[in-house]
Order: structure tokens, then sequence, then C-alpha cells
């Protein structure tokens, strides 16, 4: 748990649920005692506690599991990458399971590449409504009326304010603006039992209004809370508004969250950008859009090592993640050829992508297509058409927007065709120029696609004479060649009768 109130909150309800059966559930954090902590941690080490739940007090030394299974590590988003793998160091090989609204940007990217399993939840509980959000400059008129109309509908009122040294102050502001109501405060530099004792106030309703940190960002759950107004929102990343944004609507009453900042044309980009995203994604749900939205604006940065920010926003989403694929099945291919070698060959993996040179006019035409934005955006999409079908809906929409398709975009789709047949054969790189016909083999000499029996029976094809091509070996490629090629169709028919004979 990221906080000491949060493990409280996760301490009664695992209690609450698990009372009936042999299941002995117990806690760490600063509001333990010494002496409860110590006796804590021996029945842990002896393995009288099965269920410990507590705040990153749990990767202290002193900490000692008899047998660990099962780490889950709750409000995910607060842990850093360090913290987070001295937690799974506790034991090799633990199963861990990590639960957030908002994923940080280096968890959702392993889950974007399959390195860990991504579930989303998109169902809401019954009955809840999506949290009205609005952007707003601070005034005090504004603040008071709408902590009005939550109290006299009977509600009770968040208002963070994330510096300790002047929250007293802010306090006393919403006091002078609303003097009949009752004010509480709470922050994390408050003594345990004080912060405790303010807390459970507030849940008991005899609070309207809670003036605190983003101490309450994490999992608390009082249904009767459903305005939150979070002063200097500019200052807080898009995780932390989401989540905090995520303390009010949960009950069945209509909820409201109010970002006060200065005007946003006076901020700077990134602030601006994130206030309007959390404007945009109000409906319920939305933490995984958030999250994707995130990593766009700060860059997923080094997804092997501890950084959180690199250089994605430079080369943009869709490269680096071509960059990352390429070096991933590099190492594949190399270093761990021996572990993956079953599972390359089964799936026929050892090319991802053909390069094509050649000398015949494979493009748009200007005056097919006359935007070069447009055009560029035909190519991008072009370039992941992956069968007949797609080029079929692909060549008629053409054809419905800019007319008559060219020879020149014909040829293109023939291209895409020999690009596929020639990626399955295990072909990098083919030249067609002058009539001939060039195949290049994967250019790493160690990849495993030559220990593969599927290069074997291509060699035996060749040998045997069933295709016209002839192997050349250079310095540094081995080369399929076929003479006489008359065109981009017929050098697909030559790959297609070489692959067919491969079965």
């Amino acid at each position: 748990m990221p906080t000491t109130i949060l493990a409280v909150q996760h301490f009664n309800t695992f209690s609450e649920r698990l009372k009936d059966f042999p299941i002995q559930v117990d806690y760490i954090n600063r509001f333990r005692s010494a002496k409860e902590k110590k006796e804590t941690l021996d029945s842990l080490k002896q393995g009288k506690v099965d269920i410990l739940i507590g705040t990153h007090a749990i990767i202290g030394k002193q900490v000692q599991f008899k047998d660990l299974g099962l780490l889950i590590i709750d409000e995910e988003q607060k842990f850093g990458v360090k913290v987070q793998e001295k937690l799974r160091a506790l034991k090799a090989h633990i199963d861990t399971l990590t639960l957030t609204a908002t994923p940080i940007p280096r968890t959702l990217q392993f889950s974007l590449m399959g390195a860990r399993d991504l579930s989303i939840i998109n169902t809401p509980p019954p009955n809840r409504q999506p949290i009205t959000t609005e952007l707003k400059v601070f005034d005090a008129e504004f603040i008071r009326d709408a902590i009005y109309y939550e109290t006299y509908r009977g509600g009770q009122v968040f208002f963070v304010h994330n510096r300790v040294r002047d929250i007293d102050e802010t306090a006393t502001l919403i006091r002078k603006v609303c003097p009949d109501l009752h004010i509480g405060v709470a922050h994390g530099q408050m003594e345990g039992d004080e912060l405790e004792d303010h807390m459970m106030q507030f849940i008991n309703k005899q609070y309207d209004v809670l003036v605190c940190t983003n101490i309450v960002e994490s999992g608390l759950d009082i249904p009767n809370a459903n305005t939150i107004i979070i002063n200097n929102a500019h200052w807080f990343g898009l995780s932390d508004l989401h989540q905090l944004r995520g303390r009010v609507g949960r009950s069945n009453k209509k909820a409201y969250c109010y970002l006060l900042s200065p005007p946003l044309h006076s901020l700077p980009d990134d602030a601006r950008k994130r206030l309007q995203t959390i404007e945009q994604f109000a409906d319920l749900g939305s933490g995984f859009q958030i999250s994707m939205r995130d990593m766009d604006i700060r860059g997923a940065g080094n997804l092997l090592g501890a950084e959180q920010s690199g250089f994605i926003a430079e080369i943009g989403y869709d490269a680096y993640h071509k960059i990352l694929n390429e070096a991933i099945r590099e190492l594949k291919h190399t270093e761990f050829k021996k572990i993956f070698a079953e599972q390359i060959e089964e799936k026929q993996e050892f090319v991802t992508d053909t390069q094509i040179d050649t000398d015949l006019e494979m493009l748009i035409p200007d005056d097919f297509i006359s935007n070069i934005g447009e055009r560029m955006s035909i190519y991008t999409r072009l370039d992941n058409v992956e069968n007949e079908d797609q080029i079929t809906a692909f060549k008629g929409e053409l054809q419905d927007r800019f007319g008559k398709i060219p020879p020149q975009v014909d040829e293109l789709f023939n291209g895409l065709r020999l690009r596929w047949v020639a990626r399955d054969l295990g072909f990098e790189r083919i030249i067609f120029k002058n009539k001939k016909l060039r195949c290049y083999f994967v250019a790493n000499t160690e990849s495993v696609f030559y220990d593969s029996a599927y290069f074997q029976k291509i060699m035996q094809v060749i040998a045997e004479r069933k295709t016209s091509g002839y192997i050349r070996q250079t310095d540094k490629h081995l080369l399929l060649n076929f003479d006489q090629v008359h065109n981009m169709e017929h050098a697909r028919q030559l790959l297609e009768k070489m692959k067919a004979q491969l079965v």
C-alpha cells in the first residue's frame, strides 16, 4: 500500500471478509507502535501471519517471510521502479499482481509489448455515473458556491491543497467563505494518531470539508464525498489527477471535480496537455486512455532500467516501438536463440520485413493524390496491409476517393504481395533491376534461421532444381538469383512457386 491510511482500510476490509476463515491478517505502517511491529514481524517470520498488508515498510531488512507465494502491489503508480524490483526480490520467481487505475508508462509499455499480461476492467460498479470535470480559475465565490451545492444535498467535499506550509491558511480561507460549515485538515506531516483521528471524523461526517494534501488520493473509499476541488491542478501529474478525481463518485450520486489553475494559455505545454486530457477523459474506466496519453506526453523512457522519461517525444511512439521490437527480435535470434528456436521455427518468424529496391515505378503519383500529407497517410496505412482481402478493400477505397487507379499504384500493390512471400522465405532484402531478381537471405549468420529445418528445405529445393533460382555467396551475403524476370508479378510467381515446394 502506498499510504498509511490505505493500509489500515485494506486491513479492515481483509479482516472483515476473511473473518470466517482460518486466515491470520496483519499490517505494518507508521501507526503501529514499535512493540506491535515487533510482534507482527516475529509472527510473520514464524509463518503465523498469512496475509501481511503494509506500506513501503514491507521492503525493510527486518521483514522476513517464512514462505512468500504472492505479492500484490496496489496503487502501483505510487511505487517507483526500484521499489517494485526490491519487492519482487523478496523471493525468486514470485507471482506478482499489480493493481492500478493509471499504469505508469513503463508498466503499460511492458504490457503493450507482451512482456507482462494486462487485464482491463472497463465495467464500472452498478449505478456509477461519470464525474463531471471542469477547469476553473481560482475564485473564492466559485469555491463557496461549489461547496454549498454539495453540502446542501447532504454530501461532503475534498479540497486538495498540496503544500503543507500554507495548508492552514487555505483552511482559514474556506472557513471564511463558509462560516457555518465544519472544516477539517489532513496532511502527511501530522502524527499518526492525529491524522487517523481527522480522517475518521471526516468518514463519520463530522467534517463537511476536508482540506488536505494528496495523501487522500490512494484508494480511500468515502461514498458521501462527491465533490473534489483541486487547487493548483497544473502542479499534478496526470495519474495523480485521475486518482484524486477517483475519490469522489463512489456512490450513485452525481459527482464533480473542479481543477483550479491559472489560465491555460499561461501554462507550459505539458501542463496544459495534462489538464486538457483529464477534462476530456472523464468517462468511467478511462484510466487506460489517460495512461496512454500520459505516455505520449512524458515519453516511455528506458524500459529495462529505472528511468521513467526518454526520447520517445523526439522520434514518435511508432518509430520507438518499431526500434524496440527489432532489438528484441535480434536478441531472440542471436543471444537467446537456443531458448526461442522452437518458437521461431514453429511460427517462421525469421524475418519481420523485407526491403524492396527496384527500378520500376512503385509510388502514388502527385496527379493522383496532390496533397502531400494525404499521400504520406496513404503510404503509412499501406505499410500495415497484411493480406489480399485488405488490398482489395484498400484499392476500392482509393478508387472511390481519388478515381481510376494508375499503373504505378498497381505496381505498389504488386510490391506488397512480393514483400509478403519474400518475408516468408527468409529474405531481408530484394533487388529487382534490369530484369534480374536478387534475394538476400538473413544477413546475420548467427541467426536461428540457418539452423532451422526450414532453411534446409529451401536449400534442398534449390539443389534439386525445383526452382529456376540459383545460389550465390558473397563476402557478406547469401543470395538467391533469378534471371529474365519480366515484372513484379512475375517475380512474385517465381517465389510463390518455390514456397509451394516447401510444404
